[in-house]
């Protein structure tokens, strides 16, 4: 494999302006750049921009130290989120730059969204600051096709991005149902009641209720209730479903339901229990399932560089993806075990 000065000396060109063609730089002529990458091409050469940026920051700084940055992404607004979105958002953030640092890197974070940055900004920025690997937060509809990915590696920290279809970690969704299930069995609760939002339901590809139904119908004992999918997420809804189907514990990912419970004369954790599908989603103590949105931050991390140092840059062939199961946690909103 050639090196740049080889390849320099070849074409009878400077290595700055070998360089700098590798690195796509607007300066070089693109009859030239286009030469310069052919030859490259060629000779079986391929430039690590990650490795560029090391020696030019080494070069530049005393002390020969280099972090490389990573932008996290946040492709909507925060303003509109509640309070315990904005705190798992902030979770997987944390995750990332704890990672990051672990790994000789920083973070960054850049906001999209209507008020903020357009796709083609935020391109701009990153090309001008040299940050070639993005992490994604979770969105309600990701789209960032435009982006220009043959330039960038990019992980998605949700369960599905089709718009580029990247490689994504995330909860797994399923298991951590069975998780939850199997630890309310071992609780005593018999009539097990799910109470999900359809728009929520469906984004997560139905994860959540088809392990609701498969442990129903393969689990003996387990007394099967039809789950609530709620259009939209108001009392009059669960107060039908909640007279007719009896629950004895509810499984919900908003905590609302627990109070909708309260108000129609159930006594928490007495006579019955409450179960959240994701305890970082409010400051109330709670039982239920802890989805670790700072381990997905420092998995999403990890991955990333490794693609930033195997030059696996673009949208992937085939896009893979890594899921973390849940944590159960013990709260006062059910029985103590026996």
């Amino acid at each position: 494999m050639s090196s740049v000065r080889e390849l320099a000396r070849e074409l009878g060109l400077s290595h700055t302006t070998v360089s700098d063609a590798l690195r796509n730089k607007p300066r070089v002529k693109k009859a030239t750049r286009e030469r310069v990458l052919a030859a490259a091409e060629k000779a079986g050469y391929r430039y690590n921009p990650l490795a560029g940026a090391l020696m030019s920051e080494m070069r530049r700084s005393s002390v020969g130290v280099f972090q490389g940055v990573l932008a996290v992404v946040d492709l909507e607004s925060s303003k509109g989120r509640v309070p315990g979105a904005k705190r798992y958002h902030s979770e997987i953030s944390e995750g990332c730059r704890e990672k990051a640092n672990e790994l000789g890197f920083k973070t960054e974070t850049f906001v999209m969204g209507a008020e903020h940055l357009s796709v083609s900004r935020l391109d701009t920025i990153l090309r001008s600051r040299g940050i070639r690997g993005i992490i994604l937060l979770p969105a309600s509809t990701p789209n960032i096709s435009q982006l220009p990915w043959e330039d960038y590696a990019g992980v998605y920290t949700d369960y599905i991005i089709e718009k580029p279809a990247l490689d994504s970690v995330c909860s797994d969704h399923f298991r951590s149902m069975v998780i939850a299930l199997r630890k309310l069995q071992e609780l005593g609760y018999k009539r097990l009641g799910l109470v999900l939002h359809e728009e929520h339901d469906a984004r997560l590809l139905y994860r959540w209720e088809a392990a609701f139904h498969m442990h129903n119908e393969h689990t003996p004992g387990c007394e099967a209730l039809e789950p609530l999918l709620l259009k939209e997420f108001k009392k009059e809804g669960f107060a039908e479903w909640f007279e007719q189907q009896k629950p004895d514990v509810v499984l919900c990912h908003r905590v609302q339901a627990m109070e909708w419970m309260l108000e129609l004369g159930a006594k928490i954790p007495e006579t019955h229990g409450f179960c959240s599908l994701n305890t970082r989603m409010t400051d109330i103590p709670v039982s239920g399932l802890d989805l670790c949105p700072r381990l997905l931050g420092r998995r999403a991390t990890e991955l990333l560089v490794g693609q930033l140092h195997r030059n696996d840059y673009g949208v992937p062939e085939t896009a893979s993806t890594t899921t973390v199961p849940a944590v159960w946690v013990d709260g006062p909103t059910t029985r103590v075990q026996d």
